[in-house]
């Protein structure tokens, strides 16, 4: 695999998995989410967790990645900072979606 497929391969797998706890009512997308043994509507901050932990696995894949390509490069705070801000802002379509588009009047 080439750096440039890893690194749009990458972003893709990003794009989806952040925006993936906002567009379905199953934990990480396989177990029903259930309330006093009924099916219930996720709370956001379950929500929440799901996206920090899908930004964890991301980050392992590209791990992964950058160690099959050569070196693996040391990274400070600054880097996870930054990687997360990005993170979220991959997610924010999937927040629009589920709290601001399904709410609004049409009319």
């Amino acid at each position: 695999m080439t750096q440039s497929v890893a690194v749009w391969l990458l972003i893709a797998l990003a794009l989806l998995s952040a925006n993936l706890p906002f567009l379905s009512e199953k934990v990480f997308a396989m177990l029903p989410y259930r309330r006093g043994g009924e099916a219930a509507v996720k709370p956001f901050w379950l929500r929440l967790v799901e996206v920090l932990a899908s930004y964890l696995i991301v980050g392992a894949v590209g791990f992964a990645f950058e160690g099959s390509l050569g070196n693996r490069f040391s990274q400070g705070w600054q880097f996870y900072a930054i990687t997360l801000c990005l993170y979220l802002v991959m997610a924010y379509p999937g927040f629009v979606y589920r709290y601001l588009y399904r709410r609004a009047p049409r009319g």
